[in-house]
């Protein structure tokens, strides 16, 4: 009797727990795409004050000013509702910045999104003092408006040509007269330039607000890309400059305008012009301007100190290497030292992202962080008690920590505790920092700490109401674990497999890859888009695996550069064997076994099916590049020129091996992508179909590289899990 008392117990336990499993729901596109259901709140716009007691964020169009040391509300600097814009309607709220004297709020609202990180807005200024709203300029919308650091003057880009206003008067003056639509660019960059040097804005007030440093972009002998707008009766054309592999670039000139005698000063960037200024920025002499240059090549930087009334430079550090030199690494983990004396900068010398610091003349000081790991972000130093921060990949290459360390590289402290992705965003003062933290099984979670010791504040967001919802949905968990080829190579990886998974029944599985230089997917963060998708897809009785392959970042040079002058090659090898890991184990149906991706991951997916068809059934490529004639920047970089280059840019291109097609093969690409353009797709089809082989394809009409807005999203990945649930 007792046996057969807990054996009712036991089946009504089991009944009572898949009862509850089947009152969880199921995770659909809508909720995903349309009603933005595990959509992540986060604290918007923050910006430090210059005290380091208080802070602003936005917030329901309001610009509100926090207490640190509590988190409460002292006050509300601007609420848009009370006002109206040039056109009579209720001010809507873009963005903003505070003038460094803090009197004076720079708003911005009507953006228009013109590039990956370019856009033209209406500008607003706000006192502070008088409550007295003023519209910047009058002249058509502004790019890229900013504040001189004292306050008294704002610069902005409009029709590439660089103004400024003063605005005790309010009066608008050009600084630059010679801008012209795909001619001549000043104080914003070309194309290539915005996309591959991750910066769009391309001039610096100088610490004093008495200089202007600005690029002048001129494209002139730049090929033009010609792409239709669809729509209208007659489509219309929109053509751009767009420098592919090869052939020419802008050609780069820097200048300086003083402000107190109207003259602008070209700095001598040496004679050869075929070169990148990836990066300027002002030292702490308000005379002395920092610039780094960069060959065609890319396998060489020079940094140069330039006085500004003379224009003259020199070169006091140069870092080279055998394939490429990573400038956004030299570039962006770079600060001069308020003592005049020195500076920091990060550097792979040793197989690793570093922090190292250099005297002006560029005699090295000292090598600050060491080890077999990655300075990931280098957040900048506390020069009073002389403490860095930085985040790295130290505890795994699939997570980031916040980290302290003297200048003297001793005392090293790990300040982030838990797992997962976390970000740092410092006060001016570096007394406080606000941390960001997700995890792939955690939302987003924003608290405030007192720095040094990492103590905490307070939490400003931890996504309650999400995290509370999620609790309602069948969320199976991402796995992260290391797979190793035949080859012995460790490649990080993580797989979702069904809620109701069973070990003892065969599943298809598909794979995600993206897996270009220096990228990573595998890594701990919370998603709250793909990773649904996925989910979806799991409930749907896949499995889902990503595998980040030889050429990505977070493991150090030897690692992510071995793919030079061969793009495709070892990471189309690498994603095979892992499907051929998979398809190995127990579980997964080796027959059943599809991969997809977008943009480079659209160019690994095509290859995986044509070069893998034993092993891949299926593929979906999104936007991918198909020919890496693509732009001269991104694909010089890996590749150096076709010229020079000719095998690495054919022998791994889907459009060389589309005749080995077996499976099945979705093609996706807008026709509006001003970045991986349309004429890929056209050219991956004309080589299909020159082969005789069957595919589906789909265009989205007039969408670029993202292929969003409105019901797209939507459409997009209804239209993939249809075809999956057919042909894998």
């Amino acid at each position: 009797m007792k046996k057969q008392t807990y054996l009712v117990y036991f089946l009504l336990t089991i009944c009572s727990f898949m009862a509850n499993a089947q009152q969880k729901k199921a995770v659909t596109l809508e909720d995903i795409w349309e009603k933005g259901t595990f959509r992540q709140a986060t604290v918007q716009s923050v910006n430090w004050m210059k005290d380091g007691a208080f802070y602003t964020a936005l917030h329901d169009g309001k610009i509100i000013k926090y207490q640190v040391t509590d988190g409460t509300v002292v006050e509300t600097l601007f609420d848009e509702t009370r006002f109206t814009d040039n056109a009579g309607k209720t001010l809507s709220i873009e963005d903003y910045s505070l003038s460094a004297d803090e009197q004076k709020i720079l708003l911005s609202t009507g953006g228009e999104q013109i590039y990956r990180r370019s856009s033209r807005e209406e500008n607003y200024v706000y006192d502070l003092k008088t409550k007295k709203l003023q519209q910047l300029s009058k002249g058509g919308k502004q790019m890229f408006a900013t504040f001189s650091p004292d306050g008294s003057k704002i610069a902005f880009v409009r029709k590439n040509d660089l103004f400024m206003v003063d605005l005790a008067t309010m009066t608008e003056s050009a600084i630059t007269k010679n801008g012209k639509w795909n001619e001549i660019i000043n104080g914003a960059c070309d194309w290539v330039y915005e996309e591959e040097f991750s910066f769009a804005r391309a001039f610096q007030w100088a610490p004093d607000s008495k200089k202007i440093a600005f690029y002048t972009f001129d494209e002139t002998n730049v090929p033009e890309y010609n792409m239709q707008v669809w729509g209208k009766l007659y489509p219309t054309d929109y053509r751009y400059k767009y420098p592919k592999a090869g052939e020419p670039n802008s050609i780069i000139t820097i200048s300086v305008f003083h402000l107190a005698d109207n003259k602008t000063v070209k700095v001598d960037i040496g004679k050869e012009t075929d070169i990148y200024i990836p990066r300027i920025r002002w030292t702490q002499n308000p005379n002395m301007l920092s610039l780094s240059r960069l060959n065609r090549l890319q396998n060489k930087v020079d940094l140069l100190h330039a006085d500004v009334s003379t224009g003259k430079s020199d070169v006091v550090l140069t870092e080279e290497s055998k394939t490429y030199v990573d400038v956004e690494n030299f570039g962006d983990d770079f600060v001069y030292l308020a003592d005049g004396k020195s500076f920091i900068s990060s550097s792979e010398r040793d197989g690793f992202k570093h922090l190292y610091q250099f005297d002006l003349s560029g005699k090295l000081i000292r090598q600050i962080t060491t080890g077999n790991w990655e300075v990931d972000d280098f957040q900048g130093i506390d020069e009073k008690s002389k403490i860095l921060y930085f985040t790295s990949t130290e505890v795994s290459s699939s997570e980031r920590h916040l980290y302290s360390i003297s200048l003297d590289g001793k005392n090293k402290k790990q300040l982030s505790t838990d797992k997962g992705l976390n970000r740092a965003n410092f006060s001016k003062d570096f007394k406080y920092y606000i941390l960001s933290n997700s995890a792939a099984d955690s939302p987003l979670k924003v608290s405030l700490h007192k720095a040094p010791t990492g103590q905490l504040v307070k939490i400003l967001e931890d996504n309650a109401t999400l995290r509370k919802k999620l609790e309602e949905y069948n969320i199976a968990k991402k796995e992260f674990f290391t797979l190793k080829t035949a080859d012995n190579i460790e490649l990080s990886s993580w797989i979702i497999k069904p809620t109701d998974f069973d070990p003892n029944k065969k599943y298809p599985l598909l794979m995600f890859v993206y897996g270009g230089p220096g990228s990573q997917q595998v890594i701990n963060q919370f998603d709250s888009s793909n990773f649904f998708w996925y989910q979806h897809l799991a409930q749907k009785g896949y499995i889902v695996a990503c595998v980040d392959n030889r050429g990505t970042g977070g493991k150090g040079v030897e690692f992510k550069k071995c793919t030079y002058l061969n793009l495709g090659k070892l990471e189309v090898h690498d994603q095979i064997e892992a499907a051929k890991y998979f398809g190995a184990l127990p579980y997964i149906d080796k027959t059943r076994i599809g991969i997809q991706g977008w943009s480079y991951g659209g160019f690994m997916s095509s290859n995986c099916l044509f070069q893998g068809c034993d092993y891949f059934k299926t593929a979906v490529a999104v936007a991918p590049v198909t020919n890496w004639r693509y732009d001269s920047i991104y694909t010089e970089r890996f590749q150096r020129t076709p010229q020079e280059n000719a095998a690495g840019y054919d022998d791994n291109s889907p459009v060389t091996h589309a005749k080995k097609l077996k499976g099945n093969f979705l093609l996706v690409h807008g026709t509006g992508d001003d970045n991986v353009h349309f004429q890929n797709a056209v050219a991956l089809e004309e080589a299909l179909i020159k082969s005789g082989k069957q595919f589906q394809s789909f265009y989205y009409p007039n969408k670029n590289h993202g292929i969003n807005g409105g019901n797209t999203r939507l459409h997009l990945y209804t239209m993939m899990t249809n075809f999956l649930e057919k042909n894998l």
